[in-house]
């Protein structure tokens, strides 16, 4: 889910090089949404067919992203299921 990788990145050094097509997949979301900013490459070849970009460069949380973050920390503290998930996505990534 493209808003718990946004959270994932919260204590991240940028830029970060993504290279998971899930990942991948998750900025290119939250690019689009303008929750952060960041380098992929075109989804369309030459010949105008989508192509999967290969990686993505996140260089920044927008400051939509991080007030978006915030909710969803002062959310968490009324309910622990977000970080729990978090936690878990982080360890599947690792």
């Amino acid at each position: 889910m493209p808003i718990f990788f946004l959270l994932s990145l919260r204590d991240v050094q940028l830029p970060k090089t993504v290279t998971r097509p899930e990942d991948v997949l998750h900025v290119s979301v939250l690019k689009a949404t303008g929750l952060l900013e960041a380098e992929i490459a075109p989804a369309l070849d030459l010949s105008g067919k989508y192509k999967v970009a290969p990686m993505a460069i996140v260089t920044a949380i927008t400051p939509e992203g991080v007030a978006e973050i915030d909710r969803m920390l002062s959310e968490s503290r009324r309910n622990g299921r977000t970080m729990q998930m978090v936690r878990n996505r982080k360890r599947s990534s690792a």
